[in-house]
């Protein structure tokens, strides 16, 4: 590990920690556009672009959140934003959203006979949660730890 490593670590750490809040609200943002998709024209070629991109930025949000990201970086840089209070932090962010994921998907199966909501809907709700959850307390973990929040 060298000095320069060090360095990148800590930028990156910090930059990290003010970022995660910024993925999570554009992540909201986009939920704008699945759910302005009427039932009934959801088989649209367009819809399926859509649903992919949510698919696609779901499953890169949560590889991000399970591997500390950071790919392109060194292994000595990734090592140093992966430390132990890192993993702890993303630990507990991820049990809060499984946590969240799991009240919403009971508030969903409660609430069936009240609104209709497809199967999909409701995965899209359950999976959105749960993943904005973590990201938004993994980056208040980060920034707490470091002295920003």
């Amino acid at each position: 590990m060298t000095r320069s490593d060090i360095e990148t670590a800590e930028r990156l750490g910090r930059k990290r920690a003010r970022m995660w809040p910024v993925l999570a609200f554009l992540f909201v943002a986009q939920q704008g556009a699945y759910f302005s998709i009427p039932a009934d024209d959801a088989a649209r070629a367009v819809d399926h672009v859509r649903v992919g991109a949510w698919v696609v930025l779901s499953a890169v949000l949560l590889l991000i959140l399970a591997t500390g990201g950071f790919w392109r970086h060194s292994k000595a840089v990734r090592a140093l934003l992966n430390d132990e209070v890192s993993r702890a932090h993303r630990a507990e962010a991820m049990s809060l959203g499984f946590i969240v994921s799991m009240v919403f998907a009971l508030v969903l199966y409660a609430t069936v006979g009240l609104e209709a909501v497809s199967v999909r809907q409701a995965i899209h709700i359950i999976v959105s949660m749960g993943i904005v959850t973590a990201l938004i307390r993994f980056a208040m973990l980060e920034r707490r730890a470091l002295g920003d929040g």
